[in-house]
């Protein structure tokens, strides 16, 4: 397996906006990035991925570019990203930024001239057509519920939209818009950045004959018809003949719709595309026909399957990426942990998990301190379009909306977007005046300063398992091996190859599990690491792991 940077990195992913507010605006700024640089080096990651600062009116706040080329005013200048690059780059940290160009602002002056004259050569930047019997041109659902379709301003077409109805999708079969999209690329390039996260990337190409769906599932909308498109594959192909490969840069391209099956066409080493993609198989579970506000059983089978199955798809040809949370879900203790009794112990189970998995590591800002969901007691409490207008369909559809709002607490994208915790004082350290989006109030014993001071806390043991990885390539390249795939509680997996070989036995439970070790043919085991404090209770190969309990073991005498 060819070894490179990339595949070794750990990524420390930035919602610029929640990170630190220094001009106190109640709004994260690139300088508060800048003030962090220290913390984020000696946390042990080596790249930075930056949500989009690009300018914005912020309908999706920053996933609506009305300018691919400047910074958004409340983050500050290009000036402040200029040295943002720089320190960062003085520290050992590469930054990659989000690239987002499945769809632009409705105020982006391409789309804005396509709204004043259908003779206007931005007309066919984006997918306008006529209506159907006085009706949307077909029956596409938006991502954000509704018609993908909106009509124009005094116009007699639809647009498509497959998100916000401020966020028209491009139209990539007209080679302008490639070309726009390359000369971008190559602007920040050149700036000196070192890759790009490539928002839905799965979804550019469209079938443009815009049939119908017979399906219910919206899952099956998505895999069936908004990705994978017919010319998805020629257009990143053309991105990186035209752009990439004169540059060495990690690309990663997130993919709803991207099967096990169909990842490699992606990721595959001979296809010269993208190095690796976010698929969500781990982070839909849970989720029903309607989405993630559709909530259905699910457990901790299902969950390592996920992780068995893209493993094996991606071990040969491709390369995985590997993550439990992010700006678009809840955070990471509270969706597969226990945040409240076993908050600290399960944090640093997950921890475990990232961080011995193959595959390229990404981290969520705050996950390293086990920040928590939020439980806001209103809709007017939240921000995120998405949690918005699921709540206002769920309530034309008269649901009991006291429990709509739980479901909300579990699953809102707000979740993860609560500023960061730095310190006990008003508004967590984050900023001296009210944030654009309220603290969690747990902030006052869940913060970075509370971490640092304590040697057995979520922040140390996440410097401690990053140093064990880095010190341990085979968790990097090593081979996969999952063990007692049909348990209910563990998660059992063997890492190795030719001169080592590591056990890894995490408990995903509240309960104390007795685990035989026998049947893996391990004749002496020693405990490398653990979550908790004293070495786990053993008599001969028979252990008893405490709740939310997590161990790596060195196997000797194979």
């Amino acid at each position: 397996m060819k070894k490179v940077w990339w595949k070794e990195s750990i990524v420390y992913q930035i919602y610029p906006r929640s990170f630190k507010d220094t001009d106190n605006d109640g709004i994260g700024d690139i300088r508060g990035i800048i003030q962090k640089l220290d913390y984020i080096r000696d946390l042990g990651v080596d790249v930075i991925w930056l949500c989009p600062v690009y300018r914005s009116p912020n309908d999706d706040n920053g996933y609506d570019i009305s300018d691919y080329t400047d910074i958004m005013e409340e983050f500050g200048t290009l000036d402040d990203f200029d040295e943002l690059l720089k320190e960062a780059h003085s520290r050992d940290l590469k930054i990659i930024m989000d690239l987002v160009v499945n769809h632009t602002s409705d105020e982006h002056p391409w789309f804005v001239a396509s709204q004043k004259s259908k003779n206007s050569p931005y007309r066919n930047y984006y997918h306008w057509r006529k209506g159907r019997a006085g009706k949307a041109p077909n029956n596409w659902p938006s991502f954000f519920k509704g018609s993908a379709w909106e009509r124009g301003k005094n116009d007699s077409e639809y647009y498509l939209h497959l998100f916000s109805k401020k966020q028209p999708d491009l139209n990539w079969e007209n080679s302008a818009v490639r070309k726009e999209v390359h000369r971008i690329m190559k602007f920040w390039l050149d700036k000196g950045i070192d890759g790009f996260r490539m928002d839905v990337i799965s979804l550019i190409s469209k079938d443009i004959g815009f049939p119908d769906t017979d399906y219910e599932d919206f899952y099956d909308v998505i895999d069936h018809v908004y990705a994978n498109g017919p010319r998805v594959h020629e257009f990143i192909r053309e991105m990186y003949e035209e752009v990439l490969c004169h540059y060495d840069v990690m690309t990663v391209g997130e993919g709803p719709g991207i099967t096990p099956d169909t990842a490699n066409l992606y990721v595959g080493h001979s296809r010269k595309a993208l190095n690796m993609i976010f698929h969500f198989g781990h982070l839909h579970l849970g989720s029903n026909k309607n989405g993630k506000y559709d909530v259905v059983p699910w457990d901790l089978r299902e969950f390592k399957s996920v992780f068995n199955i893209w493993d094996e798809a991606l071990a040969g040809e491709g390369w995985n990426s590997i993550f439990l949370g992010n700006h678009d879900f809840a955070r990471m203790v509270s969706r597969f942990g226990n945040d409240a009794r076993y908050r600290k112990e399960s944090a640093k189970l997950l921890a475990i998990l990232l961080l011995s998995m193959r595959g390229t590591v990404f981290l969520y800002q705050g996950d390293e301190i086990g920040m928590t969901n939020v439980a806001f007691p209103s809709i007017e409490d939240y921000n995120d379009i998405e949690t918005i207008s699921s709540y206002r369909e769920a309530e034309r559809a008269g649901r009991d909306m006291d429990e709509f709002l739980k479901i909300i607490h579990d699953r809102s994208r707000d979740n993860a977007r609560t500023p960061m915790q730095w310190n006990h004082s008003e508004n967590g350290g984050f900023s001296k005046t009210t944030p654009w989006l309220k603290c969690n109030p747990n902030y006052r014993h869940i913060n970075v300063a509370e971490n640092e001071g304590d040697p057995d806390s979520i922040l140390n043991f996440y410097r401690r398992m990053i140093r064990f990885r880095k010190n341990h390539s085979l968790l990097v390249y090593g081979g996969f091996q999952l063990l007692m795939e049909d348990d209910p509680d563990l998660f059992v997996y063997k890492r190795f190859d030719k001169n080592l070989e590591i056990l890894v036995v995490l408990n995903f439970s509240n309960k104390k599990r007795e685990l035989t070790l026998d049947a893996h043919g391990s004749r002496e085991l020693i405990c490398l690491l653990s979550n908790y404090d004293k070495p786990v209770s053993q008599q001969g190969n028979t252990f008893l792991l405490r709740p939310w309990e997590g161990n790596i073991y060195k196997v000797l005498n194979l």
